[in-house]
């Protein structure tokens, strides 16, 4: 989990967030692989992890320009950068369904697409922004066992999809059926997993032809690559994480973003505290669960606050403060949401450079 010694991390104020271009577009080129020479029509990878222009724009060098998206501030960064065919994977409601169709309209040269779970939500779409000439794309979104969003493959899909069907103002695209609650370490159990879904989606469209189906997040969509031809929607491998890290040992992916901390008090002995409050590192985990520091050995987190961490540790003496800690978040996705800009390396070197994280803010 640990990086090598980087250089000059002194002039970059704390706390931050590092990312390394070079292990990203690695990553980018292990995804690649795993989708296979048809990458291309096959990837559509989420933008949810990063909400960065930079990593965006490396993906569509590399040959990808198909893209999902969890909110319409991903869809026009997407759309920004001119990509092709962008998916809303997060049934819009209220003012999000005229802020898509503003999208829609103001960008003819991308394709977007949402979903939908209900005839209601399907209703209000079309009636609010659906046009005949240009319909809006549907997918379907199916609940394959996460409980969260979707619609079982059972009588309720048959009524929603005849009336998309029906309906000119939208149309039909495929299926979106995701499996994030697929996280088991094994990848036997992992892959029983996806094979119980696979069964399930086979039995679909064995009755019903689907013009796509959008499949596998990051720990299960190269198990869908081998099993299947569909279309593969990782998120996490762009960054990667400690989480994912010690949970998928099968997965090759490098972590590619840690934060960059520093000691600011020692308030009693063995204690020091660290620049890495809730407002820097994603903190739903548990407090034991929210940061890894690979430097520091016998140590204990005991307390965090919006601006503070405190740790425990038998080498506080060593720990003056100023005294630079690099942190690997357990969960990347919204600890990057926390960050306006990151800095970024190069050949383990610090620089002046910056990212905008301008997918972070909701419209």
């Amino acid at each position: 989990m640990n990086w090598p010694k980087i250089d000059k991390l002194e002039s970059i104020p704390s706390p931050a967030l590092l990312v390394d271009p070079g292990k990203i577009s690695a990553n980018i080129d292990k995804m690649i692989r795993v989708a296979g020479d048809n990458f291309r029509d096959r990837l559509r990878p989420h933008l949810k992890t990063h909400k960065m222009s930079k990593v965006t724009q490396l993906q569509i060098d590399k040959g990808i320009n198909q893209f999902k998206a969890a909110t319409i501030s991903e869809v026009k960064m997407a759309a920004q950068l001119g990509a092709k065919d962008i998916l809303l994977a997060y049934q819009p409601v209220g003012p999000n369904i005229n802020k898509l169709g503003k999208l829609i309209d103001y960008f003819p040269e991308s394709s977007f697409a949402t979903i939908v779970d209900n005839l209601e939500s399907a209703m209000i779409i079309a009636s609010e922004i659906g046009n005949s000439s240009n319909p809006v794309r549907l997918f379907i979104d199916i609940n394959c066992g996460m409980n969260r969003t979707g619609i079982s493959f059972n009588g309720a899909l048959g009524p929603l999809r005849e009336w998309i069907e029906k309906e000119p103002g939208v149309t039909l695209t495929g299926l979106h059926i995701y499996d994030g609650h697929l996280h088991q370490p094994e990848l036997k159990k992992r892959r029983d997993g996806v094979i119980k879904i696979n069964d399930s989606i086979n039995n679909y469209i064995g009755k019903n032809s689907v013009p796509e189906i959008v499949v596998g997040g990051s720990p299960t969509f190269g198990l869908w690559a081998e099993l299947t031809d569909w279309k593969l929607s990782p998120g996490t491998v762009l960054l990667w994480d400690a989480g994912y890290a010690k949970a998928f040992p099968d997965l090759d992916f490098s972590i590619a973003s840690c934060l960059l901390a520093r000691v600011i008090s020692r308030p009693e002995k063995n204690l020091i505290c660290v620049d890495l409050g809730h407002k820097s590192v994603a903190a739903e985990n548990p407090l034991h669960d929210r940061v890894f520091f690979p430097d520091l050995n016998d140590y204990e987190i005991i307390g965090q606050s919006e601006e503070h961490l405190v740790i425990k540790t038998n080498h506080s003496e060593k720990l003056v403060p100023g005294h630079l800690l690099l942190g690997f978040p357990k969960h990347i996705c919204p600890t990057v949401a926390l960050h306006s800009h990151v800095s970024v390396l190069h050949d383990n070197v610090a620089s002046t450079e910056t990212w905008e994280v301008n997918a972070r803010n909701r419209i």
